[in-house]
């Protein structure tokens, strides 16, 4: 009897983002690992000097997505003006965390 192949590994994704605006001091980077958190995505979120947000969001594609799409509101006191993307290779990141 033949063993069944094995599924492939899922297929993962990953892209930086910054987000402008009035994104520090309104609980952005807790907010947004929680969120990352809850949709088993992997990465950071750090204050930049120049008073925005970065993060790195790698995961299932959909999830990605989603939290790409939340950065776009952010938590209730944000005021986001921007976001900009940059997809990158996937590297393995574990967990999420606040830089």
């Amino acid at each position: 009897m033949t063993q069944p192949a094995s599924r492939p590994a899922k297929r993962q994704a990953r892209v930086r983002v910054v987000v402008s605006g009035r994104v520090q001091g309104v609980w952005f980077r807790d907010t947004c690992r929680d969120e990352a958190r809850v949709a088993a995505v992997s990465g950071w979120v750090r204050n930049n000097h120049d008073g925005t947000v970065e993060a790195v969001f790698e995961g299932p594609p959909a999830a990605v997505d989603s939290l790409v799409e939340w950065c776009r509101s952010g938590p209730p006191r944000a005021q986001v003006e921007g976001v900009a993307l940059r997809y990158e290779s996937p590297i393995g990141e574990v967990g999420f965390r606040v830089r």
